[in-house]
């Protein structure tokens, strides 16, 4: 991890459920707050607007453009005190305990890639644009999709896209990429969405979302390491919580709703002795109150086509 340095970038993001995520999170005006997941500045930003001069919010982020423009845009505009940090989520202890803290009020997650990434290009994660296979939300890692494209085996190939997209089609579309790349390297998203196309029958193409979004959806989990980090970090963060600090997750598909609804089921069970001994000998006090789910309302869905399969799971620390 390393602190960015000041630059200029332009990085736009429509933040997803921003007046609720704010709402449930902020208890404490001059609490400390951390964004594991800043891209844009979006939540952050709003989430600071509320906070006072002994306020603290810590942005983290894989991404150096999205350290980089939002360190630029917030640092001068609010009048708490923020801290930028380039680093992966799943390292949050040890960036706090660099920062000397010990107890936060407030932990948030977006998940998932942000505008901006989808948006341009060359970062490779887009279907809807011709753009060199990346998909890396940390350009400085080594593991690319072209990588994953061109040098993964058939069967590891079929096994991500079904278990990370869940897409019926993973035999055949990992088929028809080995069969493709033998021929010549496949270097380009475009490239990779012809032979998707090709290898979903017609038929199934018809209805539904576009035919390469779960394939891409798979590589991009593969190359980032998404869901692999998931329960751990989730739970880190709640040992870092106070008693009545709140944690709120956002979420985009099945996968990573899973993984979330079931980690925050499991931190917020009690005794967990066998149903037939008549006291507790296992001592396992809750962790978490679960307060429950919200999904974008109808209005921000039509403003915002891609908030249409967010879900916001919250909790608060008992």
């Amino acid at each position: 991890m390393e602190y960015s340095e000041l630059g200029s970038m332009e990085f736009n993001h429509k933040s997803i459920l921003l007046k609720e995520s704010i709402e449930i999170l902020l208890t404490d005006k001059n609490g400390i707050y951390v964004d594991c997941t800043l891209g844009g500045g979006g939540h952050a930003g709003e989430l600071a607007r509320y906070l006072e001069e002994d306020a603290l919010l810590i942005g983290i982020d894989r991404d150096k453009d999205a350290i980089t423009a939002t360190k630029n845009r917030l640092s001068l505009k609010v009048k708490c005190r923020t801290a930028f940090v380039k680093g992966n989520f799943k390292d949050l202890i040890q960036i706090l305990d660099s920062m000397c803290i010990e107890k936060i009020d407030g932990i948030f997650f977006d998940l998932g890639v942000s505008s901006y990434q989808l948006d341009n290009p060359e970062r490779g994660f887009s279907y809807m644009c011709d753009g060199p296979l990346d998909m890396r939300m940390d350009k400085e890692e080594e593991l690319d999709a072209g990588y994953v494209v061109n040098h993964y085996k058939e069967d590891e190939l079929a096994d991500i896209i079904f278990r990370y997209g869940e897409e019926r089609w993973s035999k055949r579309i990992a088929q028809f990429i080995v069969d493709k790349r033998l021929e010549k390297p496949i270097m380009t998203t475009g490239q990779l969405v012809e032979i998707i196309k090709m290898a979903i029958p017609r038929g199934a193409r018809q209805n539904g979302p576009h035919p390469a979004k779960r394939t891409f959806q798979a590589i991009r989990i593969e190359v980032n390491g998404e869901l692999k980090i998931l329960e751990s970090t989730i739970r880190n963060a709640v040992n870092r919580l106070k008693s009545g600090g709140r944690i709120g997750i956002i979420t985009f598909h099945s996968l990573e709703d899973r993984i979330i609804k079931q980690t925050f089921n499991a931190l917020s069970k009690g005794c967990i002795c066998p149903p037939q001994l008549p006291i507790c000998v296992c001592g396992k006090k809750p962790l978490l109150k679960k307060t429950g789910n919200i999904v974008p309302s109808d209005k921000e869905i039509e403003n915002n086509p891609r908030a249409r399969s967010a879900r916001l799971r919250y909790a608060i620390k008992v």
